[in-house]
């Protein structure tokens, strides 16, 4: 195969490549297992795995394709021995420089992507400090006080499983504080989570699309003990104005699930999506 037949398949895989990146090749294959994400940092990570998917499949077909190619070309076609060469400076440049475009590629986006999400603002439009313990959360809206004059708060109990009500379409800081071991902040919507380690505090930061309103499951993500699967929250996205009112609610002295249910929300402001820790031991060990 000449040098100029091989780049002529090269360019054909990158038309290829681009060809289907411009068709929403990620929305006509469902992402390649990929989940839409309710923030603007999901979507960038969305779109760094289907270019990844895409360069990857354009790859493999330009290789199997030569596979194939030589499995015809240069199939038996009697007793006498082909001539045999050493060496083919022209394939040997191309295959090893190819990788090495590629992988810088890729690093090069990547890099930019987790620069990008990892990116804090100066002004962010909702401050959250997550409190993580075994086995449990408490959030703090730092910059709203209640009637007592502290920064209010949700915290999970036995029977509750605790809510944290975020805005839709703003910017939204997490000040991560553990008080004994290492848990992980984890939202699977949005495609992010971030470990929470005594002694240190982690920031970060999403933003939240405008039409992320609806209840997520949140998780704690890493091995913390015996009850670590039991760990759960609940995120409700709700619209700026639904969540001023809850701000309002919440500074009168009302709690999280009576201003969820003041609001018109469903199961008078309990979580919907997990369920809470049944800690009845004796009915568990005898299940």
């Amino acid at each position: 195969m000449s040098p100029a037949r091989a780049i002529g398949l090269a360019v054909s895989a990158v038309g290829v490549t681009t060809l289907l990146a411009g068709c929403s090749v990620g929305d006509a294959f469902n992402g390649f297992g990929w989940p839409k994400a309710i923030t603007e940092q999901g979507d960038r990570m969305y779109n760094l795995w289907i270019g990844s998917v895409v360069a990857a499949l354009a790859v493999g077909v330009f290789v199997w394709g030569l596979i194939f190619w030589c499995v015809v070309r240069y199939r038996k076609r009697g007793e006498e021995l082909p001539p045999q060469t050493r060496y083919n400076m022209p394939f040997e440049i191309l295959y090893t420089v190819a990788p090495f475009i590629v992988i810088a590629v890729l690093f090069f986006y990547t890099a930019i992507i987790q620069t990008d999400v990892d990116r804090l603002s100066k002004n962010p439009d909702v401050t959250v400090e997550v409190i993580a313990s075994k086995w449990n959360w408490q959030f703090v809206y730092t910059d709203t006080k209640g009637p007592d004059g502290a920064a209010i708060s949700t915290v999970g109990a036995d029977d509750y499983i605790p809510v944290l009500v975020l805005p839709a379409g703003k910017t939204v800081q997490f000040n991560e504080v553990s008080r004994d071991v290492i848990h992980s902040f984890w939202v699977p919507d949005i495609l992010f989570k971030r470990d929470v380690i005594p002694g240190v505090e982690n920031k970060f930061q999403i933003k939240l699309k405008d039409n992320a309103e609806g209840a997520y499951v949140g998780r704690c993500a890493e091995l913390c003990g015996t009850y670590h699967s039991m760990m759960n929250f609940e995120l409700r996205v709700t619209t700026p104005e639904q969540y001023s009112e809850y701000l309002s609610l919440r500074k009168a002295g009302k709690s999280t699930p009576e201003a969820l249910a003041a609001l018109g929300f469903p199961n008078q402001g309990y979580a919907t999506k997990t369920h809470p820790f049944d800690t009845d031991r004796t009915k568990r060990s005898s299940s």
